[in-house]
C-alpha cells in the first residue's frame, strides 16, 4: 500500500508540474492533451474504448510503450483505452505513461462518479501477472520520475524519492550512476544502498540544469550487477529567479509622419531565462512613459503579449513639422507571471523616429531677385533662396533648380548649394552688351523627390531673375585664330608671311587698334603697327629646332585705344616647306672585320637627312673617286636608305680609311663624301683583338700600291 501511495504522489506531482505547452512551438513531444474527464456509469465493458488519448514525441512514434496504473487497462496502437476485461473498480483516477526514445509523459483520466477501488498488491503496482504485451520485461526495479524544486535552503541533505525493487535480496545494494552522480557534476545526488531513497546534498538551478538523467541498478556485495540499470530522471521545478532581460539594443524605430491609426512602428521583445512551460516566463508587456507627452501623452500603444509597439493617435497628429521632438522615448516594462502582481520587472527604453514625407513644396522667399554682370565674365552671379519645411536630410527638402524660360542661348545654368540649398544662378558662357543689356530668366524650383499625392507646386515655387549686362572694354579679337599660312624655307628676308585681321568688339565705341608681337621664339619676324602685315627679319629652316612638325608659331598682340586700354592675342602658324638644304650623312663610322674571316662583309651603312621627301631619300651609295678601290671594296644597296659594303678578298691586320659618296633625291640633288675607318683585327677564340691595327695603319695609297704588285706578280 505504501508503494502504492508513493508512485501515485509521484504521478500526480510529475503531471501537476510538467504538463505546460507553449502556444507558439510546432511541435511538443508527448501527450498533446494531459487531462480528459469521464463519467462513471456501472463500469466499463470488455474490449470497448471509453476515450483515445493522442501522444506524440515528434519523430514518427516509433516503438511507443504505454503503460496504465490500473491492470485491467491497456492502450491500443492507435491510442485507445480498452479495456481487458468487464471493470467495476477503476476508482476515480488512471495515470497512463506513455514513453519512446524521444519523448516520456503521463496523463491524468478523471472518473466522476466512480467507487473508490480497493487497495492494490504491490504485484498490481509493478504490473506482474499482466499479460506480456502490457508488462515490462524482466522488469521488476520501478525508479518513479522525481522532482527537486530550485534554490532550496539547508538543510540538506533532502529527500527527493525512492526506488523499489520487488524481488531484491536482502544482501542486495543500490548503486546510482551518471551525471550529477558519479559523473560531473559529482555528488549532486546519491542514493542510499540499503532503502533506495534518492537524496540531494545541495541547491540546484535550474536554468544551469533543468534535467538530471542517471541510471539505477541493485547489486550483491561484490559489486555484481542483479538487476538494471532502469532510468531515473529527475527535474528540476523552476522557481521565479530570473528577471525579464531586453537584449540587445539601443532599441530604435521610424514611423513615417502621417501614418494611419494602428501602424506597426517596431517590436520589444524581452528575454526570461525561467522555464518557458511556466508563468515564470509568460511575459506582458506595457509603456510606462512617453517622453514629450505632445501632442498627445498616449501617442503609442504596446501589444502586452506579442511586444508590438503601434501608433494610436490619428494620421493628423502624426505631422512632423508640428510635433515638438522628431524623436520619441518609451519606457517599456516587462513583466513574467503574465503580468501578475508577484511578477518580475524589466525595463527598457524604445526610441521611435517620425520620418518625413515630402508633404511641403519648396517655395521661394521673393518673386523677384535682380543681378549685375559685366559682360565677357563667367560664374556666379546671384543666390536664390528659398524655404522648405521638410527634412533637411532627406531629398524631400533638397531642391533642385531649373531655368525654364528667357535662356534660349544656353548662357546661363542653376546649380544648388548642398550647404544651404540655395539655388546659384551662375553665367557660363560670356555675355555681349552691344548684343543684350538685359536678360529676364523664369526660375523653377522642385524637390529631389516627388511630392506627396496630394500636394502639389504652386506659384511661389517659381521666381523671375532680372539680369543686366554691364559694357567694359574688350580687347580686339583676331580673325581668325589661329591664323595658317604656308611658306617655303630659305625665302629672302623681307618676305611676306600674313596680314593680320583683328576687330574691336567694342563696336559702338569706335576705338583704333595697333599691333605687336608678343612671341617670336626665333627671331625671324616684324609686324607693321597698324598695317598688321607679318615679314620675315630672318632666314626661315625649317630643321630649327624652334620647328616642330614643319610647323613654325608666333603670337601677336592688337591693342585698342580705349580707357583703359584692352589687349587680345592671336596665333600665326607657319608651315615650312622644305628645301633641299642638307647634305646626307652616314652611319656608323667606324667599322670592325676579322683578318681570316670568311665572312667578307664590312658593314651596312645608313644614310640620313635633315631634310623631307623628296629631298631626302631613295639615297645613292658608292665607292670614291680613287683609282683601284673597285678591286679591293664592293658597295651594294640594301634598300632606299642602307648600303651593304663587302671586301673582295682578305686584309691583313691594320686600320683602313674608305671613302664613300652618298647622294640625296634632292632636286638638284646634293652629295657627301665620307671616310669609314676599317679596322681588320685579329680574331681568336670569339674575341677580337684590334689592339695592333693601329700600329699597322696603311694609306689608301700603300694599298694601291700593294694590290698592283700583287696583280703583276700573277
Amino acid at each position: 500500500m505504501e508503494h502504492k501511495i508513493q508512485i501515485l504522489l509521484a504521478c500526480l506531482v510529475s503531471q501537476v508540474l510538467l504538463v505546460a505547452v507553449a502556444e507558439d512551438v510546432e511541435c511538443v513531444p508527448g501527450f498533446q492533451e494531459k487531462n480528459y474527464e469521464l463519467e462513471y456509469q456501472s463500469g466499463f465493458r470488455k474490449e470497448e474504448s471509453i476515450l483515445k488519448v493522442n501522444f506524440d514525441d515528434c519523430h514518427g512514434n516509433e516503438n511507443v510503450n504505454f503503460e496504465v496504473s490500473h491492470p485491467a487497462f491497456i492502450v491500443d496502437e492507435d491510442g485507445s483505452v480498452v479495456p481487458r476485461r468487464d471493470v467495476t473498480d477503476s476508482g476515480s483516477t488512471l495515470f497512463i505513461h506513455g514513453r519512446t526514445a524521444f519523448a516520456d509523459d503521463m496523463v491524468e483520466i478523471k472518473i466522476h462518479g466512480a467507487p473508490e477501488r480497493r487497495p492494490q498488491t504491490l504485484k498490481e503496482i509493478l504490473g506482474l501477472g499482466q499479460s506480456p504485451a502490457f508488462m515490462r520485461t524482466k522488469r521488476s526495479l520501478l525508479a518513479p520520475p522525481m522532482f527537486v524544486p530550485e534554490n532550496q535552503r539547508a538543510p540538506f541533505p533532502k529527500n527527493v524519492g525512492k526506488v523499489i525493487s520487488s524481488e531484491m535480496p536482502d544482501s542486495a545494494l543500490f548503486k546510482l550512476t551518471g551525471k550529477g552522480a558519479d559523473q560531473e557534476p559529482k555528488g549532486i545526488f546519491y542514493i542510499n544502498k540499503n532503502t533506495g531513497e534518492v537524496l540531494v546534498s545541495r541547491s540546484l538551478d535550474r536554468e544551469r540544469i533543468a534535467f538530471y538523467h542517471m541510471q539505477v541498478e541493485t547489486t550483491d556485495l561484490s559489486g555484481k550487477t542483479l538487476e538494471g540499470p532502469v532510468d531515473v530522471e529527475v527535474a528540476i521545478i523552476d522557481q521565479n529567479d530570473n528577471r525579464p532581460v531586453f537584449k540587445g539594443g539601443p532599441h530604435v524605430g521610424e514611423i513615417l509622419e502621417g501614418s494611419p491609426t494602428g501602424t506597426t512602428v517596431m517590436r520589444m521583445t524581452a528575454y526570461d531565462a525561467d522555464d518557458p512551460n511556466t508563468d515564470n516566463a509568460v511575459l506582458r508587456y506595457n509603456i510606462v512613459k512617453q517622453t514629450p507627452d505632445k501632442p498627445s501623452p498616449n501617442m503609442f500603444y504596446i501589444d502586452p503579449e506579442k511586444g508590438d509597439i503601434v501608433t494610436v493617435v490619428s494620421p493628423a497628429l502624426l505631422d512632423r513639422e508640428s510635433m515638438p521632438s522628431h524623436k520619441y522615448e518609451l519606457e517599456i516594462v516587462a513583466k513574467d507571471m503574465a503580468g501578475s502582481d508577484v511578477g518580475l520587472t524589466g525595463t527598457a527604453t524604445a526610441t521611435i523616429t517620425i520620418t518625413d514625407k515630402n508633404d511641403h513644396a519648396p517655395e521661394f522667399t521673393k518673386p523677384l531677385f535682380q543681378a549685375t554682370v559685366n559682360e565677357g565674365v563667367t560664374g556666379v552671379i546671384v543666390n536664390l533662396t528659398v524655404e522648405d519645411k521638410d527634412d533637411p536630410t532627406t531629398g524631400g527638402w533638397r531642391a533642385v533648380y531649373s531655368i525654364i524660360n528667357g535662356n534660349p542661348g544656353q548662357s546661363f545654368e542653376m546649380n544648388t548649394n548642398a550647404q544651404n540649398n540655395q539655388g546659384m544662378l551662375t553665367v557660363v558662357k560670356p555675355l555681349d552688351y552691344e548684343i543684350s543689356a538685359f536678360h529676364t530668366l523664369l526660375i523653377k524650383v522642385e524637390n529631389e523627390d516627388p511630392l506627396v499625392p496630394d500636394v502639389a507646386y504652386g506659384p511661389s515655387s517659381t521666381a523671375t531673375v532680372q539680369v543686366t549686362v554691364m559694357d567694359v572694354n574688350e580687347g580686339p579679337i583676331f580673325y581668325p585664330d589661329p591664323m595658317r599660312v604656308t611658306r617655303h624655307e630659305n625665302i629672302p628676308i623681307g618676305s611676306g608671311i600674313a596680314t593680320l585681321n583683328a576687330t574691336d568688339p567694342d563696336s559702338l565705341q569706335h576705338q583704333t587698334i595697333k599691333f605687336a608681337m608678343l612671341k617670336d621664339p626665333a627671331g625671324w619676324l616684324s609686324v607693321h603697327p597698324v598695317k598688321g602685315t607679318v615679314n620675315t627679319t630672318a632666314i626661315l629652316d625649317r630643321e630649327s629646332t624652334y620647328v616642330k612638325d614643319n610647323t613654325y608659331t608666333a603670337i601677336f598682340m592688337a591693342t585698342d585705344n580705349g580707357s583703359p586700354p584692352a589687349t587680345g592675342t592671336g596665333t600665326l602658324v607657319i608651315t615650312l616647306e622644305d628645301g633641299n638644304d642638307h647634305a646626307p650623312s652616314l652611319y656608323p663610322s667606324v667599322a670592325r672585320v676579322c683578318e681570316d674571316s670568311k665572312d667578307l662583309s664590312v658593314v651596312l651603312l645608313g644614310g640620313r637627312d635633315e631634310d623631307i621627301s623628296p629631298n631626302a631619300d631613295p639615297f645613292k651609295f658608292e665607292l670614291g673617286k680613287q683609282a683601284g678601290l673597285e678591286k679591293t671594296w664592293k658597295i651594294t644597296k640594301v634598300n632606299n636608305t642602307h648600303a651593304q659594303v663587302s671586301l673582295l678578298h682578305n686584309l691583313k691586320r691594320a686600320n683602313y680609311n674608305l671613302p664613300i659618296i652618298v647622294t640625296d633625291s634632292g632636286m638638284p640633288p646634293l652629295s657627301n663624301s665620307t671616310e669609314i675607318k676599317v679596322q681588320v683585327c685579329t680574331c681568336k677564340k670569339n674575341k677580337m683583338d684590334c689592339s695592333a691595327a693601329d700600329s699597322l695603319h696603311m694609306s689608301l695609297a700603300m694599298l694601291i700600291c700593294f694590290s698592283f704588285i700583287t696583280l703583276l706578280c700573277l
